[in-house]
């Protein structure tokens, strides 16, 4: 079950987040705090993944929580849902541009939403994983969202993606802003053009006389011949690229005029989607009826996009090819966070695993339990570690205990995978040993 951080003391909000929530009981539980204190130490202690944080409640200073959360993104990572009074102060939230905010609600737009929200987010809760606590690190991933013609659901999507490969070290901060800005582009492509059937010259039109794009939607989605049509969100994240398609149920358009030289460029008020996508992403590519668009992402590898925030005072140090980090029955003295590069495992002078920067960590096991080393460590590439003297980390832990959290969850999840690889091979050899 999942903890649900609810950062408010509006009745209105603890009335709706109470009641939406009785329908999910077996999957969320709301944790109700009132007071900021009390909402950064949970945030500290029990690491949610799903935070409600309420802009409306002024003896609450939201900005101090979204500030600790952003202050140290490889810890606090997950999905924001943020409750504004008006749709002025949720613009000024938007422009903060947060990467852990999934999207932003008046009040108004939060009483009517929040089930729907609740419910995609429980869909799709393996998007909202910790960094780190993916087992399935470097295996194709294959999947589809299917999505009403919302811009809410747009953006949520847009969101889980985005979020979800920059956890996984798949896309560093530039990759992070070229995913998220193609994928809502084309997202509302689809929507306006796509399913609302709305032409260039129309939605130009329509703004130049002073209307509201979203009104517009909402007048085209009202004809029977929008009302039920869909956008589909195909991805496929690989180990070196991931793929996107986005098919709308729309009549399609002459996609290749617009893919000239003399189209909408991106000075354009709009009409800019796809010279902005263009630049930002690979093989960008429409179907012959111009209704489906696919583009690629090259992922990074073997680099870690983000250092978590107390390791940043520490010095970064360079490894060459074939160098040692350290050897077999040495004391442990030190702790070493994996920036870039792989590294061997040899144990007796056996290859016994290969880490890289999904593992997070070089010497843990035998950091916390005050032993020697186990095995002898050698870069297999070029890379980067930073090393962690044993005592300067353990005070590090005092100050900030869910670091301490956080290293027990991730060496659990290894005990299991590891578990899990010790009963598939017992399993073969019994099953090798049968058929003699």
């Amino acid at each position: 079950m999942k903890k649900l951080l609810v950062a408010s003391s509006n009745q209105e909000v603890l009335s709706v987040v109470k009641n939406a929530s009785l329908s999910y009981s077996n999957y969320l539980e709301p944790i109700f705090c009132p007071e900021t204190d009390e909402a950064l130490s949970f945030v500290d202690y029990e690491l949610p993944e799903i935070k409600i944080l309420d802009f409306t409640s002024t003896d609450i200073d939201c900005h101090a929580i979204l500030e600790a959360i952003r202050s140290d993104p490889w810890l606090h990572n997950g999905g924001i849902i943020a409750i504004a009074e008006s749709p002025s102060a949720a613009q000024k939230i938007e422009d903060l541009k947060d990467p852990n905010i999934l999207i932003v609600q008046t009040l108004y737009t939060f009483k009517q939403n929040l089930d729907g929200l609740l419910r995609s987010l429980i869909r799709n809760q393996q998007f909202l994983f910790n960094r780190g606590m993916q087992d399935r690190m470097g295996s194709e991933e294959i999947g589809q969202f299917v999505c009403d013609n919302n811009p809410m659901d747009i953006r949520l999507y847009t969101a889980f993606l985005v979020n979800y490969l920059y956890c996984t070290n798949r896309i560093d901060d530039d990759g992070r802003f070229a995913l998220q800005s193609t994928l809502m582009e084309l997202l509302t492509n689809a929507l306006e053009h796509g399913n609302c059937g709305i032409t260039y010259d129309e939605k130009s039109e329509w703004l130049n006389n002073g209307g509201i794009i979203l009104d517009l939607i909402d007048k085209k989605l009202r004809m029977p011949e929008y009302s039920e049509r869909k956008i589909h969100i195909d991805y496929t994240i690989g180990k070196d690229k991931s793929t996107f398609t986005i098919k709308d149920d729309g009549e399609g358009f002459d996609w290749k005029s617009r893919m000239t030289d003399d189209a909408p460029g991106l000075e354009e008020a709009h009409g800019r989607g796809i010279a902005l996508s263009k630049s930002l992403v690979s093989g960008l590519r429409y179907n012959d009826k111009g209704n489906e668009v696919s583009f690629d992402i090259h992922n990074i590898v073997n680099v870690s996009n983000t250092v978590p925030g107390i390791m940043i005072p520490f010095k970064a140090v360079e490894y060459k090819k074939f160098d040692i980090v350290c050897r077999q029955n040495e004391p442990s003295n030190d702790l070493y966070f994996i920036v870039s590069g792989r590294y061997g495992v040899y144990a007796n002078r056996k290859l016994i695993s290969v880490l890289s920067p999904k593992d997070m960590f070089i010497g843990e096991m035998a950091f916390l339990l005050n032993d020697r080393r186990s095995a002898t460590i050698m870069a297999a590439e070029d890379g980067k570690l930073i090393r962690i003297p044993k005592t300067q980390f353990l005070n590090l832990i005092r100050k900030n205990p869910h670091y301490g959290l956080f290293l027990s969850k991730l060496l659990a999840q290894r005990l299991v995978r590891q578990n899990k690889r010790i009963i598939k091979c017992t399993s073969e050899l019994l099953q090798l040993k049968a058929q003699k």
